[in-house]
């Protein structure tokens, strides 16, 4: 086969013998198939590697979600005993025209368990985000288990109070008075809690949403 004799213009490919339009067109196919690889399938390929991944990740949350509408009933039941109990507690807390009444009840746990007060000071209000704390600094003077009486008593009031900071202290007293052998001398800060109250738009009163 003579190459020169070819008229190798591609309209003319028609004329040309078999085996050079058989070799053209395996060129052709090669050149295709690459061009189809690079820029059709391996595309696709990258892609099937992407969406396998996050199938991976979508099992993963599937089965969370679905752990959880398994126990969704759990979830409310105990969203209503955090509620209720959360109610209760807010029912604990004095309103402001119920503190004078509650630092009374403090003072008169304390005289009726036996304890000489030193000192009584109501603090400002520390304000937080639901609620305010209402601080009372005090100190007195007394034997181990009247003081006992007086926490103990301190817990079973209507209101919440608990006592923080506190600092027990032997007093040293003669020998001849009996009635101050084995005093104890205590400071701490009792405090209550009154729920928040805040202002709304238009300039009256709400509680605070706990």
């Amino acid at each position: 086969m003579n190459f020169s004799e070819i008229n190798w213009d591609i309209n003319a490919a028609g004329s040309w013998p078999t085996p050079v339009k058989v070799v053209v067109i395996l060129i052709v196919s090669i050149f295709v198939a690459i061009g189809s690889f690079y820029f059709v399938t391996l595309p696709q390929l990258n892609e099937l590697e992407v969406l396998e991944k996050n199938e991976s990740s979508l099992k993963v949350d599937f089965e969370a979600k679905q752990k959880k509408a398994i126990n969704l009933g759990d979830y409310r039941s105990q969203l209503d005993q955090i509620e209720d109990s959360l109610s209760e507690m807010l029912k604990q807390m004095p309103t402001k025209a119920e503190v004078a009444s509650l630092l009374v009840d403090i003072s008169q746990t304390g005289l009726a368990s036996g304890l000489e007060f030193k000192l009584f000071q109501p603090s400002s209000e520390i304000r937080r985000e639901f609620y305010s704390e209402l601080p009372i600094n005090i100190q007195v003077v007394g034997k181990y288990e009247e003081l006992g009486l007086f926490v103990s008593g301190l817990a079973s009031l209507p209101r919440i109070v608990t006592v923080h900071d506190v600092n027990l202290t032997p007093i040293n007293v003669s020998s001849s008075n009996k009635d101050n052998k084995n005093a104890i001398s205590m400071t701490a800060v009792i405090k209550t809690y009154n729920e928040g109250i805040v202002d709304d738009a238009s300039g009256s009163k709400k509680r605070r949403a706990p």
